[in-house]
This record gives structure tokens, C-alpha cells and sequence, in this order.
């Protein structure tokens, strides 16, 4: 064994690792460090080789597509060799083409000069109504607390503005003077929004006192209005003020009620409100922005019983809807006048989202589109017509053809008889006979995982791998329904869905259990964790990325940052039957004596959302109890976050680890 962790004689045995600053927990995580160095050197090392296949099938010099506003275009430039993105802007063409001019851009922003060799995360990157200012911020160490810039453009002048604990977001009001920024409390909550003008000192507008709330400021769609909404996991207030009037008084719509969720934004119908007051699958409401109370709420479309009005878009041309069926979004159409209609798409399974870009005046919307094997489009749809346009679509360097790949939706039948998607994809000939398949789940907070494009991916399915989605309860594959099937008292839904999906693919003969590997991060590590403490002669090797695996001691500790609001996910441990529930399942609590899969784990020492000695405590535990040899490998990235590493060249290399150390692993079996 190649090194030893102290082991007290406390309830806690490894509860030391937690002190974050201790000469001997840095040596701990180095040594951890070292230990993965050497297994995966002395294991058929292809890091540099996968680092090379990913690197090669990026374009590493693109110009993304252009936002259009107001007298210009607005663009990021990546360059080969370059770890971030430049931003850049160039003349809105007189023919309103997105042809930029290289003559006449100015760069606005240029990030690689900013990082030098270190961390580098930008959060906000938001341009002034009248074009002359550039608000961004930037957090240099990857816990997500954020120092914030203002650039006129002209002069090329940069200022800080005086914001501690800035959460890193930035609204602009309509004066062009006006910044409202957010700042977050000792647990590293947004809890209080700040009036902002250069020169002067910060004003406090609004401060949420209650921990389960979350502050978020945003312009709505139609730059009339400022919107700020305080959000628990399960409950909403939502205030809004006019863009022209930054100082005036924010205006509530409906006072909070425990579990009545409702999203704002503002356009042709006046201040449009998705509520669940209705039913959980969420029905559309709109009201005077002038006399915005609930009274005053007038019902635009009811709840549907079969489908979840997932989000909603809006532009003078018209509004979207967005529907939760079948596992897939459907989008409905209706425009300003005409008939309504719903979006069609080429693929039975995908993932499908508005994306920003197009002015609130224009008639086209952009939509981004991507299947398992297709990459990225962004699509312009014509919102009168309803015609679609592919503006811009990700390339692939290198041979690559998006037939010669095969998508397949499968369902598992979990232990209640309930129906689970799985979403695989492959090269057609790794189908017909076990190969090594990769399972992927997350399962938590209402996330979908909706099937999405990877470069790097291709890397595994290129050497006869499958790759699949287990579409778990806890997220909202399959509607609203299908998270709360998931979460609090359903909570263990989750883990039987994934354990389904498993053994459905083995039964199928999609894999085999020497070649089953999952995959899983923050709360999907906690999916992960759990399910190789239940069953671990299913699986042939487990990646646990950056994992929440120590949820009894976290929920415990309402020190912690976003301890408090996460009581509505999980529950509050100070009830017996809560304690017991939440016990009764954390990957910690659960490790035993017996043989475990092959393990792969990621930690960021800054992350603050998960804390890194989760998953040190985690591996520690796991080393003292399993009864193989299988490998146990702990990789925690010294200058990073929750997110991992900020560079895109870090980031493959990241994946690279992670993939010669799973075929490491299997190509032993």
C-alpha cells in the first residue's frame, strides 16, 4: 500500500482532513497526488496520447457566432495554444449579416492575459445599454467569490468596484450608469443586492435574511425591467423594478408560500409569470408590470396533466414555450399573430435549448440543438414562419461523420415497476456483444440530463465503447413529477433507477459486469458512492467527480456554505426520521468491508460547494475498509473549484486522466 492515513479513535475517524490549512492535510492530498502519478505511470499511461486525439478534433482558432446588439457585433475569438477565449466586437454590417470585420474590431477583453499561469474563471461579462462600458468580474482561485471590473471602452480605463463576497453576477440599469451586483453571506449565500455607480459607495437595496433563499438579479427579455428573485429550493418572491428608474422602489408580485415556485421575465403580454400554483407541471400567467400583485395575475395557458412547462422565452415577435415530455423538450411556438405550432427536430433523442443573441426586435430566436452523435447547432428559427436556418454548427477536426455513430433510447424497469430512459450511444459494431460501456447518472436538484455532444468522448466510442445516460428520478428528465419521485423521503428512487439501468444494460448484453464503468459528479457523486456501497460486484470501475459523499457530517453542519438551503433537497437532519433516512444512504456513513470496483475520484481544494475532504475522507474510509487490491485513486486539483481546472487545454487534460485510467482498468479485466 503506498501510503497510510491517520486514523483517530473519534466517531470521525478521518474528521482531521477538514482542517483545511493544516501542514499535514497539505501533505495528505499530495501525497494522494503522488500516489496517482505513480499508478497511472506504471499502467499503460495514455494521457498524453488521449490529450493529443482530444486536442486534435477541436478547432483551437474559431470565432464564435456572433450576438447582435444595437450597433454592433458581439464575438469571441479562441487561438491555437490559447487557454481562454478574446473578446472582441466589430460594426454591426448595413446589411445585418453576421460577417465580422477585423479591420474595425476592438478587443474587449482579453482573458489569457489576465490568468498569466493561474487560475482564471470569468463570471459576468455584461455591456452597458449605451455600448461605452464593459462590467466583468473574476474569480483568480475557483471558490466563485468574485472581484469586479469596470472598462470604458473608449479610454480603455479599468476601475474596480468596491463589492467583498461579490457572487460575481452584474445588472446594468437603462442609464448606463447604474450596476447592481450581489454579495454573499459567511456561508457563501447571494443574500444581499447592491446599487452600484463608479465613484461612489455601494447602496444596499435588499438583503434576504432567511438561509433557504437564494438572490438572483436579472434585465428581463425585453430590457424594460430589472427582476430580482429570492429562491429556496422549493419556494419563490420575486420583486421587479423599471430599467429606467433604478432607484426607485422594487415592486413584489406574490409574497413567498411554502412551495409555490414562479419564475418573471417581461414582453408584448406585459410580465409573464410560469407558476406552479396550478399544479407541478406549471401553468403561464401574465399581469400589468405596473400593478404586478398576484390578484392582478391573469391566466395565459393552464398547467398541462401530461407535460411540464419546463421555461418559457420571449421576444416582440413572439413566445415559446418550453415542455417537459417523454424524457425530451418540445418547444411550442406562438407567435405575436399568427398560429401557434410546435418545433420539429431531426433526431429521436437530443438536447435542445434557447440560446441568447438575437435583439428583442429581431424575428428569429436562436435555438442550440445536439444529439449524442450530432455536435452542437445554433439554428435560427423564424418566429412568424416558424423556418429554421443553421447558422453555426461545432466542427470536428479530423474524420468524423455523425452516421457513423448509433443513438438508441433503452428503459430499464426500476424496483416500483416505474419505466427509466436510458440514452446510449456507439459505434454500431460495439453493439451485439458486451464492450466496455460507460453509464454516466446525476439524479439530483430537478437537473436534467439531456443527451449532449463531447469531443473527447469520441475517444472511447472510437475504441468500441458504449456511452449511456441513466435519466434517474431526482432530476426532471421526465417531467416535475419525476424530481420529486426523487428527492427528500423518495430519495433512494435514485439509486434503485441507477442499479435498474445497470443491470437492464448487462441483462441486454449491452456490457458486462468486468466492463461497467459509472460515472457520476457533486451530487451525482453521491449517486455514485452509494451505489458501489450497495452493489459493487455490478460494476467493473467507478469515476466520482469532485463527489458529495459525506452528506450526514455536511447536513450537520449548517457552518458550511449552502448547508441550509440544501435542507429542502435532502431534508433537515435535525428530525429523527430524517437523521435516519439520510444515514440509511450516505456513501460515507455506508462504506463496509467488502470489495469494491476500481475508483477514480476528483477533489478541488477551493471548491465550495463540495468540499474537498469529502471526497478525501471518502477515499480514506474506502482504503481502510475494502478487502481487494483494486485501484483507489484520489486526484485533488490544489487551484481549482468545483468546476475542476479554468483552461480549455487543462480541462482535456482533466478528461485524459480520467480515460487512460478507465482503460487501464478494463483492458486488465
Amino acid at each position: 500500500m503506498p501510503l497510510s492515513t491517520r486514523r483517530d479513535a473519534t466517531p470521525d475517524p478521518y474528521a482531521w482532513l477538514e482542517q483545511r490549512n493544516l501542514d499535514e492535510v497539505i501533505s495528505h492530498l499530495n501525497d494522494e497526488n503522488s500516489h496517482t502519478e505513480q499508478w497511472l505511470s506504471t499502467h499503460n499511461d495514455q494521457r498524453t496520447l488521449l490529450f493529443e486525439e482530444i486536442r486534435g478534433r477541436i478547432r483551437e482558432t474559431d470565432l464564435s457566432l456572433p450576438a447582435v446588439w444595437g450597433p454592433w457585433l458581439y464575438y469571441q475569438r479562441t487561438e491555437a495554444g490559447a487557454e481562454y477565449p478574446r473578446y472582441f466586437r466589430s460594426p454591426r454590417p448595413a446589411d445585418n449579416s453576421l460577417q465580422t470585420d477585423s479591420a474595425q474590431e476592438e478587443l474587449l477583453l482579453d482573458l489569457n492575459e489576465l490568468a498569466g499561469e493561474d487560475f482564471l474563471q470569468l463570471g459576468d461579462f455584461a455591456i452597458s445599454p449605451d455600448h461605452q462600458w464593459l462590467a466583468y468580474s473574476l474569480d483568480r482561485q475557483g471558490d466563485e467569490t468574485y472581484c469586479l471590473y469596470l472598462k470604458h471602452l473608449t479610454s480603455g480605463n479599468i476601475s474596480e468596484l468596491p463589492l467583498d463576497q461579490a457572487d460575481g453576477s452584474l445588472v446594468w440599469a437603462n442609464d448606463s450608469v447604474t450596476l447592481f451586483a450581489v454579495s454573499m453571506d459567511e456561508a457563501s449565500r447571494p443574500a444581499t443586492l447592491w446599487r452600484l455607480q463608479l465613484g461612489t459607495p455601494a447602496v444596499r437595496v435588499y438583503h434576504e435574511a432567511d438561509q433557504r433563499f437564494y438572490l438572483h438579479a436579472y434585465r428581463s427579455s425585453s430590457e424594460q425591467w430589472l427582476i430580482l428573485a429570492s429562491d429556496s429550493k422549493n419556494t419563490s418572491e420575486v420583486r421587479v423594478v423599471s430599467a429606467e428608474q433604478p432607484a426607485g422602489d422594487w415592486q413584489l408580485l406574490d409574497r413567498r408560500t411554502t412551495g409555490h415556485e414562479y419564475h418573471v421575465d417581461h414582453g408584448p403580454h406585459g410580465l409573464l409569470i410560469r407558476s406552479n400554483d396550478r399544479g407541478e407541471n406549471f401553468a403561464l400567467y401574465c399581469t400589468d408590470p405596473h400593478h404586478p400583485l398576484r390578484r392582478n395575475w391573469e391566466l395565459l395557458v393552464d398547467a398541462d396533466p401530461q407535460r411540464t412547462l419546463e421555461d418559457f422565452s420571449v421576444q416582440q415577435h413572439g413566445l415559446l414555450l418550453h415542455y417537459r415530455e417523454a424524457g425530451l423538450t418540445r418547444l411550442e411556438v406562438r407567435p405575436t399573430t399568427g398560429d401557434h405550432y410546435d418545433v420539429s427536430m431531426p433526431d429521436a433523442v437530443y438536447s435542445l435549448h434557447v440560446q441568447g443573441g438575437e435583439e428583442y426586435a429581431s424575428e428569429h430566436i436562436r435555438l442550440r440543438y445536439e444529439s449524442l452523435n450530432r455536435p452542437a447547432q445554433v439554428r435560427a428559427l423564424h418566429l412568424p414562419s416558424g423556418n429554421q436556418n443553421i447558422l453555426k454548427e461545432t466542427p470536428v477536426e479530423g474524420r468524423f461523420d455523425a452516421n457513423d455513430y448509433e443513438v438508441r433510447r433503452e428503459w430499464a424497469t426500476a424496483p416500483d415497476g416505474t419505466r427509466i430512459p436510458i440514452s446510449l450511444v456507439s459505434r454500431p459494431n460495439s453493439l451485439g456483444a458486451p464492450a466496455p460501456l460507460y453509464l454516466y447518472g446525476y439524479g439530483a436538484y430537478g437537473a436534467s440530463m439531456d443527451p449532449w455532444f463531447s469531443h473527447a468522448r469520441l475517444s472511447l466510442l472510437d475504441r468500441g465503447w458504449v456511452f449511456a445516460i441513466a435519466h434517474v428520478r431526482g432530476g426532471a428528465d421526465m417531467g416535475e413529477a419525476w424530481y420529486q419521485q426523487g428527492k427528500l423521503e423518495h430519495k433512494t428512487n435514485t439509486f434503485s433507477d441507477f442499479i435498474a439501468c445497470a443491470e437492464h444494460l448487462t441483462d441486454k448484453q449491452y456490457t458486462d459486469n468486468n466492463k461497467l464503468v459509472i460515472a457520476g459528479g457533486s451530487a451525482g457523486g453521491l449517486l455514485i458512492g452509494n451505489v458501489v456501497n450497495q452493489r459493487p460486484e455490478l460494476f467493473a470501475a467507478a469515476v466520482a467527480d469532485v463527489p458529495f459523499v459525506d452528506v450526514w457530517n455536511t447536513m450537520n453542519n449548517p457552518a458550511l456554505p449552502l448547508t441550509i438551503g440544501e435542507y429542502e433537497e435532502w431534508g433537515d437532519p435535525n428530525e429523527p426520521e430524517v437523521a435516519e433516512r439520510i444515514k440509511s444512504y450516505a456513501p460515507y456513513e455506508q462504506v463496509s468491508e467488502q470489495a469494491y470496483p476500481a475508483m477514480f475520484v476528483t477533489a478541488g481544494y477551493h471548491d465550495m460547494r463540495v468540499q474537498y475532504w469529502e471526497a478525501a475522507k471518502w477515499v480514506a474510509k474506502l482504503r481502510h475498509s475494502k478487502t481487494n487490491d483494486h485501484p483507489l485513486l484520489l486526484r485533488t486539483q490544489m487551484s481549482a473549484g468545483h468546476g475542476g481546472a479554468s483552461g480549455r487545454y487543462q480541462s482535456m487534460k482533466e478528461l485524459a486522466e480520467e480515460y487512460s485510467f478507465l482503460l487501464a482498468v478494463i483492458e486488465a479485466h
